[in-house]
Order: C-alpha cells, then structure tokens, then sequence
C-alpha cells in the first residue's frame, strides 16, 4: 500500500473545517465555564427569545382559544408566559389547536424552570463550598491581622479581645494554611462567643502577595505573624515580611508588624526589609531568660504573667512636661495609683530603674505600671506619708554557689546555660540529664563559653524514676523540667507531668525543699501539673502570645521587653520583704518605695506567701498597690522589685 501525503492546500482545508467545530465547541465550553450567573443569563435570554417566538407565531397564525378573537402579541405574550412558569394553565385551554401550541410552550417551559432550579441548585453548592474555603476577600479598615496557626493564637486573640474591649467594634483576621472550618470551630470551642470581636479566618499562604490582599493587609492596624518553630520556620518568616512590605500601604501610618523570630541571626535581614515597620520579638531567646530569672526566685513567672496580661495593670507611657527637672528618685513618690518604673529618652532609649538622681529631660516621657492610661494622675502631697521608722537598713548580699538541675532537652538548652551564667556566683554548676548519647550533645567549652560555672551531662530518660534517684536531688538548688519540641503539645505535656511528679515525689522522701520550675506548652494543662507542686510554671506558648497581644497594642512595649529580659540592666527580683520595712505592723507602700528607692532600686509590688497557691487571688502577686494602703507583711513575703542584681 502507497502512503500519501496531503499537499498543504488540503491540510489547511481540514485544519479549517475541523477549527470551526472546535471554534464554536471551545466558545461554548468558555461560557459554560463562566458560572452560575452567566449561565442564569443565557438561560433567561434563550427563555425571553423563546417565549417571544412563540407569542409572536400565536399572533401571525391567529391561533386562539375556541371562540375567542385573534390575541393581540401583549396578550399572546402573556398567555406564553404563564403557561411557561405554570404547567396547570394549559389546562383550561380550549380548543385542540391553541391547546397543542400551548403544551408545547409548557414542556418548553418545563425544561427552563427545571434546568434553572438545577442551575440555581449548584450554584448555591459551589458558592458554600468557595466560602468553606475561605478564599473569600476580606473587606475591612483598622482591623487586627494574625498570619499563621499555633497553639498561641488562643490566648493571642483572647488578650487582644480584652484590650479593644474599650472599641465597639474589632475585628480580628486569620490568615493561615489550615482549613477555615477547621480554625472557626477551634476557636468557637476554645474561645466561645466573644464580645465586641469580629472573628474572620481565611485559608491561604501568610508568604502568597495574593493571598495577604484577601485579608487587605494594607488596611491593617496591626499585624502578628506567629512563628511555628519548625525547621526554617525563620526563612517562611522572611518570605512573609518579603511579601507584606512589596504591597503598598493604603494608609498613611506605616506597617505595624509584629513578628515571632526563633534565632538572632534573622534580626540582621529583618532590618534589611523593614527596620521602621517590624517588631522582632526573639521568642526563643526571650523564654530562655524567663526559665533562667524563675528557677532562681520562686513566683516571678506569676509576676511576668500579671504584669503582661491585660486584665490587671498593663504598661503605659505618658509625658509629664511640669515634672522636667526633677529626679526620678522624687517621681517615684509623685504617683498613688501607678508605679513609676523608667524613663524613654528623646532617641527612643528605655531605662528601666535609672539612678535616683537622674532628671527628666524634656521630650522624654516616663514609663508607668498602671490599670489604665487615664489613672495615671500627679499627687500633690505636702507630706509623703512615709513610715521612716518601719525602713530597715540595708544589708549586703553575698553571693553563693548555685547548683541547677535541668530535665530534658530542646534547642533552648545551651541559651538557659549560657543565661544562667550571668547571674550565678563563681564556682556554680549545672547537671543536664537526657536520653541522648554524650556524644550527640554539644556542651563543650568552646560552644557555651562559660564563666562561672561548669556543666556536666548524663545520659537517661527524665521520666525514669531510677535515673532521678540516682540524681542525687539534695545536692542541688534548682531543678527545670524542660518540654519535648519533638512531640505534639499533649504529649509533651504529659512526659513533662511525670518527670514532675517523680521529682517532687522524691524531693519529699529526701526531705530536700528545692525551687523547681517546669515548662509546659498547653496553658490547659496548667492545673494538672499544680498536683505536683512545682514551685514555678513557664508556659511558654502562653507567655509568647502575651508578649505578641502587647506589642501589637503598643509597639514601645517591645523596647520595654527587651531591656527588662536584658542582664545587664535592671530585673524583676523577688526579694524578703523583711529586708526593707518592719514585719508585722502596718505600713503603706509609699514607705516600701522609700525603702527600695534608698538601696537605688524601685519597688512595684509585692507578694503574700499565705495566697500562694491560691489562684483565685493572682497566687499572692499584687502588681501596682495603691501606695496610701496600709499591709501587713509576714516574714516569709516578698517585695517585687526592679534591680540591678
């Protein structure tokens, strides 16, 4: 058999026989695919084209009812129509000629009104499903957007729900890669029904430029973009401030960001992308210090927690121009209802607990702890009402060795070392147990670069009780009970639980009273872990979502953060409050202000340690007192203080 081949002549004359019926399929295919409304539209036009063919045929052919009169085209226009949308109408018809054209303008009918209740039909079903996935644009102004998903948008969005609760109406965006269903009903469970608060989620990319316009990112007040702590969880962080600050700002303020970075080597290319817009907060650096500062001073984790939710007193700045050139020793007495605890500078620069001879410049405003911005009222007082007899002398410290047990592992280890280092005495140690090899564990000189102390590992599970009786707990201070990264929060939790409970268990058989602070992820899990008694609980993911809740609120509150987590400026101490005012009688806290003033120190609060397991009363912490109040302290309460050491 030969083969041929088409001249060119023939192919082109196929080619376009065959691109006219694919012409007119594709243009149809087009027009299908354009949706429910198209669809209703070209349905209503071949309906009306219909209904107007046939009205005008009744009225050319004359083709009427038996013994009625040829129907003008309005009246043959209307008997078509309601014969469409009726099939009953027909069946008054008389006459076989008009009630034939009839039936078959009703099966017509028939066909339309079925072919659109199906098209109305899927196209309720599809919108459902495309508002199910949450792809839906966001039409807002001044609202919160939260990118991302973890266990801290709970508290997160629980804590921004208290600060707008002064706002009629808030509304806070979600933007995440989980299932929008999936995120409403875990909030609904958790949060419930919060009052005043708008809650919208989407499911989309928080790195996708597309993705952010659907929440109109550049209409938000502010914006918190939650870290996961995954492996590069950082570079999707970047990516994500990448993609926020290539979108232009659609109000005149510039972006207010917020953002949750795990290691300080991001910090440099945060600057790079927006110094002025973005608010690092080091999560992971920031934890480290706060187990560090709590296993050595029992309570202050409920300190933290007070002093950074936004139920009690909150942190506030305000500038007090009829105050510039006095001291900041006198402004500590100036204030009933607030405390002083610093001063920003003109440039910016925080100093928690300046000297007491330090004057405030003008420009410069100062620094409160107060229930509200609008409580922070001068009091004029001829005569502070100062107890001098109750003040006791100051004594000096001297430091001790501190030996510190720490229970597991995570990528926080080598940073609450290194931390603790800064504070101990010469000669301290500290002893890590967990279930890796030696040799797997980098805790060598070189890598923590250790002053004051030396570190020792064992290998064992800290959830074995004979690996903790063979610790040796009496030879030790402090004890930290560290959460697993590697499992869920439940579980890591639970393994957390049980190392606790053993520890505490044997402490008591050895009749050794050591701090013990332990981590926890899942603020839920909080009352079980109290059957232990641990001295301390560092719930990190909650104290995060605090920190974040704060910042996007007021972004000088970071500044705050860092100086008052910082080593080398001045802490929150816990410190005997026998130490600086007379126990047992009454005195009021403008004396303990006095008291702290005169050892360079500023007193903020204290702590009863007959409520200290009582939650219903904060565990005994009270934050910012009514200085005129008289209390009654006890031997073994404490005074909460800013201090160098």
């Amino acid at each position: 058999m030969l083969n041929t081949i088409d001249s060119p002549t023939k192919i082109r004359h196929k080619t376009r026989q065959s691109s006219l019926a694919d012409r007119l399929r594709y243009r149809f295919d087009n027009f299908m695919a354009k949706g429910t409304v198209a669809l209703v539209g070209g349905l209503a036009f071949v309906t009306f084209v219909f209904i107007l063919l046939m009205a005008v045929l009744v009225n050319v052919l004359g083709v009427a009812p038996e013994g009625s009169d040829r129907l003008s085209l309005p009246e043959a226009l209307w008997g078509v129509l309601m014969r469409s949308l009726d099939a009953g109408t027909v069946g008054g018809d008389t006459g076989w000629i008009f009630r034939l054209t009839m039936l078959f303008v009703t099966f017509g009918g028939i066909f339309v009104v079925s072919t659109l209740i199906g098209l109305l039909s899927s196209g309720i079903d599809a919108k459902l499903e495309e508002l199910r996935k949450g792809r839906s644009r966001v039409i807002e102004a001044d609202h919160i957007v939260i990118l991302g998903w973890s266990l801290q948008v709970f508290t997160l969005i629980s804590e921004l729900a208290l600060a707008n609760a002064n706002r009629s109406d808030t509304c806070i965006v979600i933007l995440s890669e989980v299932d929008k269903v999936e995120m409403e009903t875990a909030l609904h469970d958790m949060l419930g029904k919060l009052p005043r608060i708008r809650l919208v989620c989407r499911t989309g990319s928080p790195s996708s430029i597309a993705d952010l316009g659907i929440v109109s990112i550049q209409t938000a007040r502010s914006i918190i973009v939650l870290n996961a702590g995954q492996d590069q969880a950082d570079t999707q962080l970047v990516k994500t401030l990448l993609a926020i600050t290539n979108i232009p700002r659609s109000l005149p303020q510039p972006y207010h960001i917020v953002a949750q970075v795990q290691t300080s080597k991001t910090l440099d290319v945060i600057d790079l992308i927006g110094k002025a817009e973005v608010e690092p907060l080091l999560t992971n650096d920031l934890i480290s210090r706060i187990v560090v500062q709590t296993c050595r001073q029992s309570g202050l984790s409920v300190v933290y927690m007070d002093l950074l939710n936004f139920s009690g007193a909150e942190i506030y700045f305000k500038s007090e121009p009829s105050l510039q050139g006095k001291t900041y020793g006198q402004l500590l007495l100036s204030y009933n209802d607030s405390a002083l605890i610093g001063v920003q500078s003109t440039t910016g620069e925080i100093q928690l607990n300046p000297p007491v001879d330090r004057p405030l410049q003008a420009g410069e405003r100062l620094i409160f702890i107060s229930e509200d911005d609008d409580t922070i009222r001068l009091v004029n007082h001829v005569y502070t009402p100062i107890d001098q007899q109750a003040i006791q002398p100051a004594r000096p410290a001297f430091p001790q060795e501190e030996h510190t047990l720490i229970l597991g592992w995570n990528d926080r280890v080598c940073n609450i070392i290194q931390q603790l280092d800064q504070y101990v005495a010469m000669g301290s140690t500290v002893t890590v147990v967990a279930e890796f090899p030696a040799a797997e564990v980098d805790l060598s000189e070189e890598t923590l670069r250790l002053h004051r102390q030396t570190v020792s590992y064992k290998q064992g599970n800290p959830t074995d009780r004979e690996i903790l009786e063979n610790l040796n707990l009496t030879d030790y201070d402090h004890a930290v009970v560290l959460c697993n990264p590697i499992l869920d929060a439940e579980q890591a939790d639970a393994q957390t639980l049980v190392t606790l409970l053993h520890l505490r268990d044997i402490a008591d058989r050895q009749h050794h009273d050591f701090q013990i602070v332990t981590e926890i992820l899942d603020v839920q899990n909080q009352a079980l872990a109290q059957v232990a008694r641990p001295d301390d609980f560092v719930i990190s993911e909650q104290i995060i979502s605090l920190m974040l809740a704060q910042v996007a609120e007021q972004k000088s509150i970071n500044a705050v953060l860092a100086d008052l987590f910082d080593p080398e400026g001045s802490e929150i101490y816990l410190k005997p409050a026998a130490d600086y005012v007379a126990v047992d009688r009454p005195v009021n806290f403008y004396t303990v202000v006095e008291a702290a003033r005169q050892r360079g120190e500023t007193a903020i609060g204290y702590r009863r340690q007959a409520d200290a397991n009582n939650m219903a009363r904060s565990y005994g912490v009270v934050i910012n007192p009514v200085k005129e109040q008289l209390v009654e302290f006890k031997p073994e309460d404490v005074v909460i203080v800013l201090a160098e050491s």
